[in-house]
């Protein structure tokens, strides 16, 4: 397969989107400090965003961690819940290669997710490298996922209908999260992930066809790596790359989003097959032509809509509310 010839697999729409993001001539991120990539990521997020829904919530609230530190957690409710009435919930972790993203960069997509999955969603601002470095995102998730089952019934949720969610390297944290559920005892009704990062530095053929051009660049991984992560063989750790992990039976069932033209498609082909071998229910769905972090693009990719859709539908029939 030639590289030079990478370009011809996108979408006409993914197509003129690069070509407007290279006019701009924006500085790379790896070129730029972390706090001024954070300052860009945060103006970025919301160009290419749909309007954001109205809901009947939207309520800042704060999680506890393990070494005492409280997380900021964003709670989204489509509509009011009666006295004691609890429904279905999804912990909600955000990309951005553990070094960029928070809580506003996501928001339009919780939101639809809240408005179309029929459940609540709960948003987690964990804590990013470098100042914190590997393995604290991942013990942030888990003890967020802790919080929201210890206290469901307070939090008016159904503690036998809570799901993770996440793209990216948030679809990192909520694939390692659900395999410490899994050996936890704690039931999960869903994993949904949005091209996870499953394997560190992928060698894999989409991994070197997308390497540069198609938004994530591998430099970028480079530089998001190396801010993540500090000890020698951490990037051995399955915490890392899941893909590693010595087991995934018994895991929570899985829906995995991919985009046709993005460095990680194929280490999430390679993560749900490995799920399937293990015998773990997962269902696919990879949008051609598309290029990484695309369901947050919908003002110029009408096939984000489509893919907020389709795990909006993948929630539902977690829930029992299928169409």
């Amino acid at each position: 397969m030639d590289p030079n010839a990478a370009d011809d697999d996108l979408a006409p729409e993914a197509r003129a989107l690069l070509a407007r993001i290279a006019r701009a001539g924006q500085p790379p991120l790896w070129d730029l400090g972390v706090a001024a990539a954070r300052a860009f990521h945060r103006v970025a997020s919301g160009v290419l965003e749909v309007a954001p829904p109205a809901l009947h919530e939207v309520v800042d609230l704060d999680c506890p961690t393990r070494d005492g530190t409280r997380l900021a957690v964003r709670r989204y409710r489509a509509h009011a819940l009666d006295a004691h009435a609890t429904e279905p919930a999804l912990l909600y972790l955000h990309g951005g290669g553990f070094v960029l993203g928070d809580l506003d960069s996501h928001d339009v997509l919780c939101r639809r997710l809240a408005r179309d999955g029929a459940c609540t969603v709960f948003a987690l601002d964990y804590r990013l490298a470098p100042e914190h470095r590997f393995p604290i995102a991942v013990d942030d998730a888990w003890d967020a996922l802790r919080w929201l089952h210890e206290h469901a019934a307070l939090l008016g949720v159904d503690r036998m209908r809570i799901a993770l969610g996440g793209d990216s390297a948030g679809g990192t944290l909520a694939a390692v999260s659900a395999l410490g559920a899994r050996d936890a005892g704690l039931e999960l009704a869903l994993q949904l992930l949005f091209y996870p990062g499953t394997a560190g530095w992928a060698q894999t053929v989409s991994a070197a066809r997308y390497a540069h051009g198609f938004v994530l660049e591998r430099a970028h991984l480079d530089w998001f790596f190396g801010h993540y992560l500090g000890a020698p063989g951490d990037a051995d750790d399955w915490r890392f790359a899941p893909l590693r992990a010595p087991r995934l039976d018994g895991v929570a069932p899985a829906w995995i989003g991919l985009a046709g033209c993005d460095p990680l498609r194929d280490e999430g082909r390679l993560y749900a097959q490995r799920l399937r071998d293990a015998g773990v229910a997962v269902h696919v769905r990879e949008w051609p032509g598309m290029i990484h972090d695309f369901i947050r693009m919908g003002r110029a990719l009408p096939q984000a809509g489509a893919a907020v859709e389709a795990a909006a539908a993948a929630l539902r029939a977690a829930w029992g509310n299928g169409d």
